[in-house]
């Protein structure tokens, strides 16, 4: 079982390396491009408007196909996407392709982590989830790590083959390790929209928005928000998106061992407060390499720790709707991920790179409110069952 949970985080592998290597080479791309850094930070932007609007619209017309090929013909697209972006002559379609390369991970994301929780009992759903989502943190400690560095050797365009290149391992792997997996079970269309009615989930998709819009504010534009710590050297940025990547592995893992046996209140509550205060403080910590270190670290091991709980908070709500769930809750990511490259945009247009740490502030706690109130919808509910 472990063997395909890993062929799946293979494949988030991939996904998770072109979503953050972006970040580390969008000044080579901007110098390359003649266009100021906020513009082609839309990159990120598209990508993230992609995969947010696409990710729950084929989880519900692709309901009926084949699991595998499903995920085949995502990494299929998903490829097909970096290919362009290798290619791409101008900016337009530059970033044109990013389209088509958020609805390749549309198709393949939500679709892995909702196989992924169905492989193993409901006990164990936090661990399962967690293995696959390694995929997506530990791309951020080597994948965009290596793809930056490759950038930084002169062409921003290795770092977009390096990209396809994982794209083809990963559907190679899927092809031959994973199994066949049976089609789900027909769900009525009043069933699918039912999440959409419930404020249990809508407040928890709302916990997510605002907590990744609020992390990838900074991520988006780290390059220039970090650079006193970087001095713009492109191996000190590399070596703290290691760290970064690093951390955030460590805490999807530890949060999915302790979602199974905490719960996951304690979990989103505790990674939200704690990243409120290091976002507050990163104006004053990201001034240095030494306070700069720590402070990413609180941020990556609390903010991709937050994830597992998430998604184990929705499960438990609607256990049948899963990849459903998931697609929306992989929406609400990247429609953060989206705004993040728009207000970080405006933050450096209208105040300083070095001051983004304080919207996203803001947006983590507003998160925090949404979260407890979720909760507390969801201990009604609970209260009321038994009456």
């Amino acid at each position: 079982m472990d063997r395909h949970l890993l062929t799946l985080a293979l494949g988030m592998f991939a996904i998770g390396t072109d979503s953050f290597v972006v970040a580390g080479i969008l000044p080579l791309i901007a110098d390359s491009m003649h266009a100021p850094i906020p513009t082609v930070g839309q990159m990120v932007t598209l990508y993230a408007i992609s995969y947010a609007v696409l990710s729950p619209v084929i989880a519900a017309l692709a309901a009926h196909w084949s699991r595998k090929g499903l995920l085949m013909g995502g990494m299929a697209v998903f490829i097909l996407g970096n290919v362009m972006t290798a290619l791409a002559p101008t900016l337009s379609v530059l970033l044109g392709s990013r389209l088509i390369t958020g609805l390749g991970a549309a198709m393949f994301g939500p679709t892995a982590t909702a196989v992924g929780a169905s492989l193993v009992p409901p006990a164990q759903r936090g661990r399962a989830l967690a293995i696959v989502i390694a995929g997506l943190t530990s791309a951020t400690a080597l994948g965009s790590p290596i793809g930056t560095f490759l950038g930084g050797l002169g062409d921003w365009r290795i770092t977009l083959w390096f990209v396809t290149a994982l794209g083809i391992l990963a559907a190679v792997g899927v092809g031959l390790l994973l199994p066949s997996l049976p089609i789900p079970p027909a769900i009525s269309l009043r069933q699918r929209l039912a999440p959409l009615t419930d404020s249990r989930v809508t407040l928890t998709l709302l916990t997510t928005l605002l907590a990744y819009g609020g992390f990838f504010t900074v991520y988006t534009y780290i390059g220039v928000s970090f650079d006193r710590a970087t001095l713009g050297n492109g191996d000190r940025l590399a070596l703290l998106l290691l760290i970064w990547g690093c951390a955030a592995t460590a805490g999807n893992l530890v949060a999915g061992k302790l979602t199974d046996r905490l719960g996951s209140r304690r979990l989103i509550n505790g990674a939200l407060c704690l990243t409120v205060i290091d976002f507050a403080l990163l104006p004053w910590s990201s001034s240095s390499l030494a306070s700069a270190i720590p402070a990413l670290i609180v941020w990556a091991f609390c903010g991709w720790g937050l994830l597992v709980p998430q998604q184990h908070r929705l499960l438990a709500i609607f256990p049948a709707l899963g990849a459903l769930l998931m697609g929306l809750n992989s929406a609400a990511i990247y429609l953060g991920v989206s705004a993040s490259g728009i207000l970080g945009g405006l933050g450096i247009q209208f105040a300083d790179a070095h001051h983004l740490g304080w919207i996203s502030a803001v947006l983590i706690a507003l998160a925090f409110l949404c979260a407890e109130g979720a909760h507390r919808r969801m201990a009604r509910s609970e209260g009321a069952a038994p009456r």
